[in-house]
């Protein structure tokens, strides 16, 4: 979260408090994931990962869209040939997907993959697991151990009847296991699933059984509107409750569009904050102006704005000036074409409806400005204090 932002915030507020579970930190290239660090956002890619060129450009438009971390499956020789490529175009982390063959995990991490998503136990024997440990040392990976609800061992499923919660956990503790065995501490977990409760019933108990960073998902969420309700129940749920130090919100839409619900749910959360957070009405028979084709507007042409600040775009009078008065930008609809535009909380010009869109991006533009310029201010008073 930017540092204006933090100031002060549940000591004003503390009901909007979150006590975050204390993990241990990893870094996953030059991120770190865990302790103390910002929540990250990670997708994947869906293109062929041995077609470079299309993969690198997927990555682009994640990477523009705020990703933190970005993973691409290695199915094949070809994928892994591909990665050095991918890695070096790449401004984020990339993680490499691995699943049953040990010697693309080894090509991976040569390649240049700041970590390796695998399951230890479909990896192969003890010593294939020792080939990939050493690799990751060698070359400075983490890795993720993905439990999924999906592909529980059958053991497990034998023991159990079905997926649930303590057959998660106890996947993800024989992973560790193994790991732990190999002298190997680079490591998240993530045991997801796609019914919500066994997801946030299976992170619960798992986070309160290990000090690992915890990488959260409700997997096969479903599509864009489903996928995006089903993620926020879930994950907003355990980050409510202080679970999570990276997640992925897996919807069947762009990749792109999985980072940018992530950073909304993390705004919702006041945890991370990252570009303009609008509040604006649903829009009724008193709005002043076309709030919904306003605001569709506003979020395309704001895209670009990495700094966090708030924009609320109301319709009429009735909570117009009341949410106004909690963001740094506001406009509330008015009569006669003419409506009230609000800085800071206070109301400051009329706009009319011609041209509203551009001038409303104009004094975010501005107004984003003004919020770095007093940030970096801020850091460099600081660093000449701590200097003297």
């Amino acid at each position: 979260m930017h540092p204006l932002y933090m100031k002060g915030m549940s000591a004003l507020r503390p009901w909007r408090h979150i006590e975050r579970r204390k993990s241990r930190q990893i870094m996953v290239g030059k991120v770190p994931v865990g302790g103390d660090a910002p929540i990250t956002v990670q997708t994947m890619t869906n293109t062929l990962t041995s077609d470079a060129k299309a993969t690198i450009d997927q990555i682009r438009r994640c990477e523009e869209a705020g990703a933190d971390i970005i993973r691409v499956s290695c199915p094949d020789v070809e994928s892994t040939a591909a990665l050095k490529e991918i890695v070096r175009a790449a401004t984020v982390p990339i993680v490499a997907d691995i699943h049953f063959h040990y010697k693309r995990a080894l090509e991976a991490a040569d390649a240049g993959a700041a970590c390796l998503r695998i399951n230890p136990g479909n990896i192969g024997s003890s010593e294939r697991v020792a080939e990939v440990v050493r690799a990751a040392k060698a070359n400075g990976c983490a890795i993720r151990i993905g439990v999924n609800a999906g592909s529980l061992e059958k053991d497990l499923l034998e023991k159990y009847g079905e997926p649930c919660p303590e057959a998660l956990v106890e996947s993800a503790l024989d992973h560790i296991r193994i790991l732990e065995d190999h002298d190997f501490r680079e490591y998240k977990v993530a045991v997801k699933a796609s019914d919500v409760f066994l997801a946030v019933a299976a992170y619960t108990e798992l986070a309160a059984q290990v000090d690992c960073p915890l990488h959260l998902g409700i997997t096969e969420a479903g599509g864009l509107i489903g996928g995006t309700v089903k993620s926020s129940v879930g994950l907003g749920m355990l980050l409510w409750s202080g679970i999570g130090d990276t997640l992925r919100v897996s919807l069947s839409a762009e990749p792109e569009e999985e980072v940018r619900v992530g950073y909304e749910l993390l705004k919702t959360l006041g945890v991370r904050s990252r570009g303009v957070r609008v509040v604006s009405c649903p829009s009724c028979a008193r709005q002043g102006f076309d709030v919904i084709r306003t605001v569709e507007k506003l979020e395309e042409r704001l895209q670009h704005i990495r700094t966090p600040m708030s924009l609320s775009v109301l319709g009429c009078v009735v909570n117009g000036p009341g949410e106004a008065r909690e963001t740094d930008i506001g406009v509330t609809g008015g009569g006669n074409g003419k409506h009230m535009v609000y800085l800071s909380g206070v109301t400051d010009h009329h706009v009319a409806d011609e041209g509203m869109v551009d001038h409303i991006v104009r004094l975010v533009e501005a107004k984003a400005a003004e919020i770095e310029a007093a940030a970096a201010a801020a850091e460099s008073d600081s660093a000449l204090a701590a200097a003297e």
